[in-house]
């Protein structure tokens, strides 16, 4: 029988785990952590999104608008629907909320990651824990274990070393020193910035900001902001990540449903004794935190309020550190990889996951775009095996 190493045991080392099980080859699974799929529990503590029902056109776009060619392959191989289709035959019911982000009922990963890790043993897979890879010797991998050093190899190896962020959880991205020649480096996505706050803001830390549209480079969100104690975060930031990364400025629109010429008239109402802050209150709806934001950003005001109300700019210091981040940005290249994810100069060797050179938005996208390159690649595997064991039989 042909074997198979994957090493990390996150969505996409458990994906490629579960293609080259399925399709005869001894798979052992290794992973540095105690248990497996910590950062996979991490995510489903806030419901686990695991997809986004949408068309095919319109979830490849929120991976960016230059998609590598390697990673839409993996993505046509099995999208959202396939994502779908797949967590149900684990016999986890799931449900589309209205943005089309697709939960599990349970909302929680344990159920789904314990059903996969008993389909997983039915089908032969060895669990190896505490099981650190230090790098290569020869063509086997070598790694620490509470037993001393282990080496060993496989017909086909897949790495799922995961990202940079959340090395409590295991992606602390310290692989990249066996792959110098191969990696562009990390960078924080879909983190929160920095703001300094001035002391006016310290009651509305924690608070939410909703029914908003924020803007930068381009791009318009319409998600959730929150206002931390270390600056803003939320679905709604994450999704401008990368260009406020990139140094474009952010702006929000306060009120995303008024005109701003409906704004102005509002405004221009008399307003008596009231203060200019009961007045955009009165006049314009806008809650405490709203204007809060508007003194924040906004003073020393300026002739026409409607203007700044509509696109309100939010200074900021930067990302939060990287291992604050939910995912990151860099990683391997893909012209370090052929067209199924394996390495050009290590035959038998494939890179999946976080771990490669790819960024998308929360909402679905990144564990689907994991579970979508696990599988290209361990379908790869056993089609690059069957081939060499075919050639070796014709000789």
């Amino acid at each position: 029988m042909s074997t198979a190493l994957v090493i990390g045991a996150g969505p996409a080392g458990l994906m490629a785990a579960e293609v080259m099980a399925k399709g005869g080859m001894q798979v052992t699974l290794a992973d540095a952590m105690p248990s497996v799929g910590r950062k996979f529990l991490m995510a489903g503590k806030s419901g686990l999104n695991l997809t986004k029902d949408e068309d095919a056109s319109a979830f490849k776009a929120a991976f960016g608008p230059d998609l590598e060619p390697k990673l839409d392959a993996a993505l046509s191989a099995f999208g959202p629907q396939d994502v779908m289709e797949w967590a149900n035959g684990l016999g986890q019911p799931l449900f589309t909320g209205s943005t089309g982000r697709v939960f599990p009922k349970a909302m929680k990963a344990s159920p789904l990651l314990r059903a996969w890790l008993g389909r997983l043993d039915g089908h032969g897979v060895i669990m190896r824990t505490r099981w650190r890879w230090v790098g290569w010797r020869n063509d086997a991998c070598v790694f620490q274990t509470p037993d001393g050093e282990v080496s060993t190899k496989a017909d086909a190896t897949v790495l799922a070393l995961g990202g940079a962020s959340w090395a409590r959880l295991g992606s602390n991205g310290q692989w990249v020193q066996y792959l110098p020649d191969a990696i562009t480096p990390f960078a924080p996505a879909n983190m929160g910035f920095v703001v300094d706050w001035s002391t006016h803001m310290d009651r509305h830390i924690g608070s939410p900001l909703k029914s908003v549209a924020l803007y930068a480079g381009g791009q318009m969100s319409r998600g959730e902001v929150v206002v931390s104690a270390r600056g803003i975060e939320g679905g709604g930031i994450y999704t401008l990540s990368r260009k406020m990364r990139e140094g474009a400025p952010l702006h929000i629109d306060l009120l995303p449903d008024w005109p701003e010429d409906k704004i102005r008239k509002a405004l221009q109402k008399p307003r008596g004794k009231a203060s200019l802050t009961n007045h955009l209150r009165k006049s314009l709806r806008l809650d405490p935190l709203r204007v809060a934001l508007l003194s924040e950003f906004g003073r020393p005001f300026p002739d026409d309020l409607a203007a700044l109300i509509k696109a309100l700019p939010v200074p900021h210091k930067g990302p939060r550190p990287m291992d604050e981040a939910i995912s990151t940005a860099g990683g391997v290249r893909f012209d370090a990889l052929t067209d199924r994810l394996m390495l050009r100069d290590r035959p038998g060797v494939y890179c999946v996951g976080e771990m490669l050179d790819w960024e998308a938005p929360t909402g679905g996208y990144l564990i689907s775009g994991c579970l979508a390159t696990g599988r290209w690649a361990g379908q790869a595997a056993i089609q690059r095996h069957l081939s060499v064991s075919n050639a070796a039989t014709s000789r």
